[in-house]
């Protein structure tokens, strides 16, 4: 019944509402993804900060954590669903969607930075419940939403994680299970005490390496394989339009298929549409909210489009995906086959760090959401109910909390989009007057 519910929820409804949204905010912005992209990393560098301004964490650490939540398992077991279920030509599709992806983060977060709250002791409580109350006005849709946000941040954000890296941690280096669980409760609560300054801190440092570890392995295997690159892409394309033959042990796929689950995946890893990076950038410490809009465009690309990429090319060059694998293994196998000693440490390790990072992040969006519902006293029983979660995950067989983590991600996007599509004058408007102003564009 729940893998039923997941896919009607994750079905073409909620795809074609979610990559609509992102073509119709493409187009009302005029490919803003586009036309801003080199001012993002201006904005990242802090070359344009105030320090006056209000907000608890800088442009980097805001994207550090948002990337934190979404460099996970989709994009190693992710990429390898995607391309075991829709062929290679799913990776297109992916990155169809982050494209598209990169307006959407840029409405979603400006909107999280207009209608945050700055309580008295400087803290920021910001994401979709706010916005959807403040600017739209419907406080019942925001509490639906921080509700799917709670119950998607035990399944997605936690159980699932700790799940996903116990298993590598129990086949590569022998760690009980249980161990696993435990020691990454710890490690999450230790972080998670000192609220989003601590996770931006923390993210901030992590993500850059994790990532490099992560895009280096691939690159090693990439390397060892430059020949069939070329090939590779050729048949990526020819695939998202042609639909994948039948080899080996590779059942084939049709266009459809592609399309489907290069979609969905491209939009589960990046999480655009999704309402839940706008709770990290709300933080940031900014006036201007085109600001941190155009920082978090760089989300969907560095997720997607870099590191996913990275996955699904070492997946086709090694052809491992014709194997019969999927998800984790298929990406596993890919990076054994290549690198035969190390393969899959980087795998096993890579799985690991995306897990835990991932695990901090969604704990700062349960928060956030269990404030707006409960008030602040409501915090750190979530806390600590949270870090006992971890090892739990970690020791149990998942297939139902996956479902219910998909059932409830995909209930997320519903109220989130909803919101962005009507308050989208807003965004264009807010967009129109800061570009039309030099002085605030070149501010310090």
């Amino acid at each position: 019944m729940l893998d039923l519910i997941s896919s009607f929820v994750w079905g073409p409804v909620t795809i074609i509402f979610l990559l609509g949204t992102g073509i119709f905010t493409t187009f009302l912005l005029k490919g803003i993804q586009f036309r801003h992209f080199f001012y993002s990393f201006g904005l990242l560098s802090g070359k344009y900060d105030n320090p006056a301004d209000t907000g608890e964490i800088s442009h980097f650490q805001a994207l550090s954590a948002a990337l934190s939540a979404t460099i996970g398992t989709g994009n190693i077991a992710g990429v390898g669903v995607a391309i075991a279920s829709g062929g290679p030509g799913a990776l297109f599709w992916m990155w169809v969607t982050a494209f598209f992806g990169m307006s959407l983060k840029y409405a979603e977060c400006l909107l999280a930075l207009k209608y945050r709250v700055i309580h008295e002791n400087g803290s920021v409580s910001a994401g979709p419940m706010y916005y959807l109350e403040h600017g739209l006005k419907q406080k019942w849709l925001a509490m639906l939403f921080a509700f799917f946000a709670v119950i998607a941040s035990f399944g997605i954000g936690n159980m699932v994680q700790a799940n996903s890296v116990a298993a590598p941690m129990l086949s590569t280096f022998h760690i009980p299970k249980l161990v696993t669980g435990l020691i990454i409760g710890i490690l999450v609560f230790a972080v998670i005490l000192g609220g989003i300054k601590r996770i931006g801190h923390v993210a901030s440092r992590l993500v850059p390496f994790m990532a490099l570890f992560y895009v280096v392995g691939a690159l090693a295997v990439l390397v060892l394989n430059f020949e069939a690159i070329p090939a590779a892409f050729l048949t990526i394309f020819q695939d998202a339009f042609t639909g994948s033959a039948a080899t080996g042990g590779f059942a084939g796929a049709a266009v459809a298929q592609a399309i489907r689950w290069g979609v969905a995946r491209g939009l589960f890893s990046n999480e655009a549409g999704l309402g839940s990076a706008p709770i990290a950038h709300g933080a940031a410490q900014t006036n201007e909210p085109v600001r941190e809009g155009i920082v978090a465009m760089l989300g969907p690309f560095i997720d997607t489009i870099i590191i996913c990429t990275m996955t699904g090319l070492v997946i086709i060059v090694t052809g491992a995906y014709q194997g019969g694998l999927s998800g984790a293994d298929l990406t596993a196998q890919a990076f054994g086959s290549a690198l035969p000693n190390v393969g899959r440490y980087i795998v096993a390790i890579g799985m690991a760090i995306f897990a835990f990072s991932t695990a901090v992040s969604w704990s700062y969006y349960g928060d956030r959401s269990v404030e707006y519902l409960f008030g602040e006293k409501s915090i750190m029983p979530y806390r600590i109910l949270y870090c006992i979660l971890l090892p739990v995950g970690a020791t149990f067989e998942l297939r139902q909390v996956w479902a219910i983590s998909d059932i409830f991600n995909a209930l997320m996007a519903w109220p989130n989009l909803i919101g962005l599509l009507l308050l989208s004058g807003v965004v264009v408007r807010s967009t129109r007057e800061y570009f039309a102003d030099p002085r605030r564009v070149r501010a310090h």
